[in-house]
């Protein structure tokens, strides 16, 4: 076949990019590219190079229905610059996994050779300060046993972790939220019923009822000395101080204050909390209200309760029972902190 001047061309685009599809793909033997590069026979030099490129069948195919080589050549060159294009971006993929891995195991022995030196030298590691610091904050928390058991176990992983890993953070926030909550913090309540009846009078005229049961409740918890925290429901229109009621209930008892709007609310974790396999998983709204609160005896107001509705994700009224149930909320359990706490004095 005799060559023209745009069949040299071709030849010549089609075997610089038959040499670079050969360094990349690495399936190809050296030897083959050698022999295609040194064919004289332009027709058979296109057919070898098809017969090697792992292509879509539909190009082989043309390759093989063009009578005329030069068109051949043209389709090869287009297949050849196709598979040029993904063989560059697989390259550029695996480099970028390449780096990342070598940065990360150079990480990680460099901070296994920095433990070996401070252990060698008697100091201790970066995260020791941090972590004498949780140890005295669970001593000082007077957590449950259950609590303090999977804390201490919680501190021991901790310990074994780089400062730097993500899962270091996870566990450290678990255990500031453990060592933060109110186990045995409690405020003490007004005694006088009198001077209770005054501050209730004070803030709001007229609900009478309301202020009878709660005066009952307090007459009771002064004859009993112990007694589980009562439910109320304040049931009425907007406007009409339901929420400034428990508001007024809280100071006069003498003990902290929580809203928590349940308006809307549809998630039934938005209650019970998040396990902590979840990125960014907290814990509910009663846990954090009794973590704002700072005491185990609060007045915790459940504002708009009926504004709750359900979805996929569950109902959020059914996980309430166990928030109101005095039966059950001696033991309520946060899937976050995966311990049981008494909400039976709330």
């Amino acid at each position: 076949i005799e060559k023209t001047v745009e069949t040299e061309a071709l030849v010549r685009s089609v075997g610089g990019q038959f040499e670079e599809y050969v360094q990349l793909s690495r399936k190809i033997p050296q030897e083959i590219l050698v022999t295609v590069v040194n064919m004289e026979d332009v027709s058979r030099f296109a057919d070898t190079v098809a017969t090697h490129l792992a292509g879509r069948l539909e190009d082989k195919q043309q390759v093989l229905e063009a009578e005329d080589v030069t068109q051949r050549l043209r389709v090869l060159a287009r297949a050849l610059s196709a598979e040029l294009e993904i063989l560059r971006l697989e390259r550029k993929i695996e480099n970028q996994v390449r780096d990342q891995l070598q940065k990360s195991q150079k990480e990680f022995y460099l901070h296994q050779q920095m433990k070996a030196i401070q252990e060698e030298l008697g100091q201790e590691g970066e995260g020791a300060p941090e972590v004498a610091e949780l140890a005295d904050a669970i001593a000082k928390a007077h957590m449950s046993e259950e609590a303090e058991k999977k804390a201490m176990a919680e501190l021991e992983r901790l310990k074994k972790m780089s400062p730097m890993s993500p899962e270091a953070t996870v566990v450290r926030t678990y255990i500031e939220w453990l060592t933060a909550m109110p186990w045995d913090k409690r405020t003490k309540d007004r005694a006088d019923i009198a001077e209770v009846e005054q501050i209730l009078e004070d803030d709001h005229y007229g609900l009478k009822k309301p202020k009878e049961r709660i005066l009952e409740y307090l007459a009771v918890l002064k004859l009993m000395e112990k007694v589980k925290g009562p439910i109320l429901c304040l049931v009425g229109p907007p406007g009409v101080g339901k929420t400034s009621l428990g508001r007024s209930i809280g100071r006069a008892l003498g003990r902290e204050f929580v809203r928590v709007s349940l308006g809307g609310v549809r998630d039934e974790a938005e209650i019970r909390g998040h396990r902590r396999t979840y990125i960014g998983s907290m814990p509910g709204r009663i846990i954090q209200g009794l973590k704002k609160a700072g005491s185990k005896n609060p007045v915790f107001l459940l504002d708009e309760v009926d504004k709750m509705s359900s979805d996929f994700r569950g109902d959020p009224a059914s996980a309430l029972l166990e928030v109101l149930d005095p039966e059950q909320n001696c033991t309520f359990n946060d899937h976050y902190l995966d311990v049981d706490f008494d909400l039976s004095e709330v």
